[in-house]
């Protein structure tokens, strides 16, 4: 039975891109009687499948021109869409004017986003901007009180719903959702173009991601959090509960960290910042000497490998309690180990190209930045003491920093034959997180004698190489750039410490 304001359904406008998936769509019209109108390549298609099509061209009297694109731009189409219903002046000139009522737009734009991605020309790019497809979405979705907006193939099953189950019958409500997601596919659509034209210019910020995921809560129960991106293309989830907003945090900082990584690597992760890392040269011998780290702070945290995970690390694994585990590959008989909690997160990740920019709010605004996408190697590394560091040490000092690189300012890492030993987290001073360093590498009894030493920024004075010494410390590695950067290399000169500089400091706030 048809409600107030509800709309049937009596014709039909289609204008698409990718014909994929629009057979159904198009007989079960035809099937409801409905008038369909369309042009180009999609009429073709249409009368490809046995169904009458009006052609735009016999409605507007007017011939697709400039190649193409001008086809559907005429008042006789956007009137159409347009006319308000129930507005007795509107109704009158589209009668003097032999203007039909258009009850359902279908719309797929042309794939700009697709092919910039595809390092297409210029000129390419260009002929890709939609001009009549998002005006029709526009229009349509402005007039949802009398018209249904269908703005992408993404949107096809709602349709077929519809037709389905109600005849053609739409409610009010369900136009406006429509509508609320045209305006999404435009907005979005929009955004891409701008940021195309704009390129690094940074003249504003327009960000836009079509997919979202609401969490159970933010960082913490009282608030509300939701996250904007495709996680079905980062990774494949075998197993396990709903990432949480935390979760995310924490998984995001393992991704980047194990990137820097090309021998068999294994990171613990909690709250963002690495609480065991070891390089080995086998997946099984890279858990075992990561988690002696701190096997107390992995409880609960996030693990990742760069290297499948067989049956023996899965059984080493299973000993702990953790909430994520990713890997790029899992072995089979290692799965049904893994698997046998249910609320354990297991992930396979994908090897997706991530963004170069971080973008976070502040005050009343927003900060972006490229991401600290530097990482120093040996060829990088300046030798600034009498003592030379041996080749063991300079290894070990590029594997301190690029954990270095991911943990939280101020930070010191302490390193040994390609593990982390300890390390000094968000700390107010340096010489604060050198101590909580040693004391924590002191606790798990690890000797600090022959290890190396990361410092995300410059020593402001000589008092950290001083603590370093003491605890053992024979080689360091920092950016340098202090005007106190001398007092620290006499201090290494005098008590046989191997200093080296880089010349790029990595903060993390």
């Amino acid at each position: 039975m048809i409600q107030m304001n509800d709309v049937k359904i009596k014709s039909a406008l289609i204008s698409v891109f990718d014909k994929g998936n629009l057979e159904p769509i198009v007989k079960k019209l035809n099937q409801l009687g409905v008038t369909i109108y369309s042009t180009g390549g999609t009429q073709t298609f249409i009368e490809g499948l046995g169904v009458g099509v009006e052609r735009v061209e016999d409605l507007t009297d007017y011939p697709s021109i400039l190649g193409g694109r001008v086809k559907t731009l005429h008042p006789k189409v956007f009137g159409g869409i347009l006319g308000r219903r129930d507005l007795d002046a509107d109704k009158e000139q589209m009668g003097q004017y032999a203007i039909p009522e258009i009850d359902l737009v279908i719309v797929d734009l042309y794939p700009f986003e697709d092919t910039v991605a595809s390092g297409a020309s210029h000129s390419d790019i260009i002929e890709k901007i939609d001009i009549g497809g998002i005006s029709l979405i526009r229009a349509a979705a402005k007039n949802y009180k009398d018209v249904v907006i269908v703005p992408s193939k993404n949107q096809y099953q709602n349709l077929i719903d519809l037709l389905e189950h109600k005849g053609g019958i739409t409610s009010e409500d369900e136009r406006k959702q429509f509508a609320l997601s045209a305006f999404n596919v435009s907005s979005h659509y929009d955004s891409e173009i701008f940021n195309y034209f704009d390129g690094d210019n940074q003249s504003s910020l327009k960000l836009s991601e079509s997919t979202s995921q609401v969490l159970r809560y933010g960082e913490n129960p009282h608030q509300k959090g939701a996250f904007y991106g495709d996680l079905n293309q980062m990774f494949e989830k075998l197993n396990g509960k709903e990432l949480s907003y935390n979760n995310l945090l924490d998984v995001d900082a393992a991704v980047n960290l194990i990137a820097e990584f090309k021998d068999t690597t294994f990171a613990v992760l909690k709250h963002n910042n690495a609480c065991g890392v070891a390089s080995r040269p086998t997946v099984l011998e890279a858990w075992k000497d990561a988690l002696a780290g701190d096997p107390v702070s992995a409880f609960g945290g996030v693990l990742i490998t760069n290297s499948k995970v067989d049956k023996a690390t899965a059984e080493e694994i299973q000993k702990l309690f953790f909430e994520v585990l990713i890997a790029p590959a899992y072995d089979e008989d290692a799965l049904p180990v893994l698997k046998s909690k249910k609320n354990r997160i297991i992930l396979i990740q994908n090897d997706v190209a991530l963004s170069n920019k971080s973008v976070r709010t502040a005050l009343n605004g927003t900060l972006v930045q490229e991401k600290d996408l530097k990482m120093e190697t040996i060829d990088d590394l300046n030798s600034v003491t009498n003592k030379i560091a041996t080749d063991t040490e300079k290894n070990d000092l590029i594997f301190a920093g690029k954990i270095c690189k991911h943990t939280k300012s101020n930070t010191i890492v302490f390193a040994k034959n390609n593990t982390l030993i300890s390390s000094g987290t968000g700390q107010t001073s340096r010489v604060d997180a050198l101590k909580q360093a040693i004391e924590k590498a002191e606790a798990f009894g690890f000797s600090l004698e022959g290890s190396v030493m990361a410092s995300d920024a410059f020593f402001p004075f000589p008092d950290c190489v001083e603590l370093a010494k003491n605890a053992g410390i024979k080689a360091v590695v920092q950016p340098g750039g202090s005007i106190k950067d001398q007092d620290s290399i006499d201090y290494c000169n005098a008590n046989e410490i191997a200093m080296l500089m880089t010349g790029i400091r990595h903060f993390k706030h």
